[in-house]
C-alpha cells in the first residue's frame, strides 16, 4: 500500500504505457510478465501524485501506485472529489485456531491499529479510520523523502535501523522511499485520482483513505542505493529488493504484496512495500513458505473492495 506514482510499463507493453485492467488480464491470460502497478510516496501536502523518482522530481501520472491495484469492481460511494467512500467495519482480534499463526507463543490483536499483527486490506479498513501513531519517529537510516513520509512508529524504525545497517555491512545500500502516510494526506491523493479519473480507476491507482497500511507506521517503501527502478517493477532486481527479500524476515520484515498474489491481498507485486510483523512471525512464514497475511492469518482473500 504505498501508493502513488506512476510506474513505467514493462516491456510487453512499451515505455510510458499505462496498462489497463484489460490489458493486464490479457498478459496474464497468455503467460506475459505482470506489469506492477507501482505504488509511490506522495508529497508532503498530498495533493499531486508524486513521481516514479524522489530524485528526479519529475510529475507522473496517476495510473499506478502502491497499494494500489484492486481488480473488483468498486461501490457507487466516493463518486466525486472531496467524498470518500465508508470503511465498513474490521472483523476478527485473533488468529483463528486453525491458521499457521494460531500455535505462536505470542497472540496480537488483527484489528488494533496500534498491533504489529494488525491486517487491513480492502475488506479490512483500519478502525478508526483517522488513526494516528503515538510514537512516529524518524528512522536513522538514509532517506529519500523527508516530512510525514520520512516516519515510522517507533517500533518499526528500530527495527528498520538494524536491517538497513546489516544490508549495509553486506555491501547493499537502502533507501527509505516512502514511510507514514497521513489520513488527510490519503483523502487528498484519493480524491485527486477520483476528480481526473472516476472512481473506478482511483480504485485501481490508490487506496481509499482509511485502508492504507502506510498510515499504521508498521509499513514503508524501499529504495536502492543506486536509485534504480524505484516503484518500478524492475526494483524487484536491484540489490535492495533482493536483498530485503531474502533477509527481511530476520529483522520482522515480510514483502507485504507478494508476485502473483494479488487476488488475495488486492495489490499487484510490490517488491519495495515491506510491512513489519515482528520476527517471531516472520521468521515463522518463511519456515513455512506462506507468503501472505491473509493466509497466514486465516483470513478471506481481500480482492477488491466490499
Amino acid at each position: 500500500m504505498c501508493h502513488n506514482c506512476a510506474a513505467t510499463a514493462g516491456p510487453a507493453l512499451g515505455a510510458g504505457t499505462v496498462p489497463s485492467r484489460r490489458s493486464i488480464a490479457k498478459l496474464l491470460a497468455v503467460g506475459a510478465g505482470l506489469t506492477a502497478l507501482a505504488a509511490c510516496t506522495p508529497p508532503d501536502g498530498g495533493t499531486q501524485p508524486p513521481s516514479s523518482s524522489s530524485a528526479t522530481g519529475t510529475s507522473a501520472s496517476p495510473a499506478a501506485v502502491s497499494e494500489s491495484a484492486g481488480s473488483e469492481t468498486p461501490t457507487a460511494a466516493a463518486t466525486q472529489p472531496g467524498t470518500v467512500a465508508a470503511p465498513a467495519p474490521a472483523t476478527t482480534s485473533a488468529p483463528t485456531p486453525t491458521s499457521p499463526a494460531a500455535g505462536l507463543a505470542k497472540q496480537h490483536s488483527l484489528t488494533d491499529p496500534a498491533s504489529p499483527w494488525l491486517v487491513v486490506n480492502k475488506h479490512r479498513p483500519l478502525s478508526p479510520a483517522d488513526y494516528v501513531p503515538a510514537d512516529l519517529v524518524q528512522p536513522n537510516v538514509a532517506l529519500a523523502v523527508s516530512g510525514e513520509a520520512a516516519q515510522l512508529n517507533s517500533t518499526t524504525a528500530a527495527a528498520a535501523e538494524q536491517m538497513f545497517a546489516a544490508a549495509a555491512e553486506d555491501g547493499v545500500t537502502i533507501t527509505l522511499a516512502s514511510g507514514y502516510r497521513s489520513y488527510g494526506t490519503q483523502v487528498a491523493t484519493y480524491n485527486s485520482y477520483v476528480a481526473s479519473r472516476g472512481q473506478a480507476e482511483a480504485d485501481t491507482a490508490s487506496a481509499r483513505p482509511g485502508f492504507s497500511e502506510h498510515q499504521t507506521g508498521w509499513s514503508f517503501d524501499i529504495g536502492d542505493g543506486g536509485g534504480a527502478c524505484s516503484f518500478q517493477p524492475c526494483f524487484a532486481d536491484q540489490p535492495a529488493a533482493v536483498w530485503a527479500k531474502a533477509n527481511g524476515h530476520r529483522f520482522g520484515f515480510v514483502v507485504r504484496y507478494p508476485w502473483m498474489l494479488h487476488e488475495i491481498t488486492g495489490y499487484y507485486y510490490e517488491s519495495w512495500h515491506l510491512r513489519f510483523i515482528g520476527v517471531e512471525a516472520a521468521t515463522d512464514m518463511a519456515a513455512r513458505g506462506i507468503s501472505t497475511l491473509e493466509e497466514y492469518f486465516g483470513l478471506e482473500a481481500a480482492p477488491g473492495y466490499l
